[in-house]
C-alpha cells in the first residue's frame, strides 16, 4: 500500500515537471519544434516511448493538443491547469 502511494506521488511529480517544462519551452519559442513536430524515419523496435504531449493530454483531462498549446501561452491559466490536475491526482 505504501509503495503504491509513493509511486503515485512520483508519477504526479514527473507529470508536473513535464508540464512546467512544456510551458517554459513554448513561451520561449526556441525549442517548440521539438514538442510539436513529427520526425521522419523508421521507429525503433519494441514498445514505443510515450510522448510528452500524449501524457499531458491524458493527465490534464480531455482536450485537444491545440487547446493545451493555446493555454500554455497564458501563464496564469497554465499554472491553474497544472495545479488542478496535481490536486486531483489523476
Amino acid at each position: 500500500m505504501n509503495i503504491m502511494k509513493i509511486a503515485t506521488i512520483t508519477l504526479l511529480t514527473i507529470r508536473k515537471r513535464q508540464a512546467t517544462f512544456l510551458g517554459h519551452v513554448m513561451r520561449r519559442g526556441k525549442l517548440e519544434h521539438l514538442v510539436t513536430t513529427k520526425f521522419e524515419g523508421k521507429r525503433s523496435r519494441g514498445r514505443q516511448r510515450e510522448k510528452i504531449m500524449d501524457g499531458l493530454t491524458t493527465w490534464l483531462g480531455p482536450g485537444k493538443v491545440s487547446d493545451i498549446l493555446a493555454a500554455v501561452k497564458d501563464r496564469d491559466l497554465w499554472r491553474d491547469m497544472i495545479a488542478n490536475a496535481y490536486k486531483q491526482g489523476t
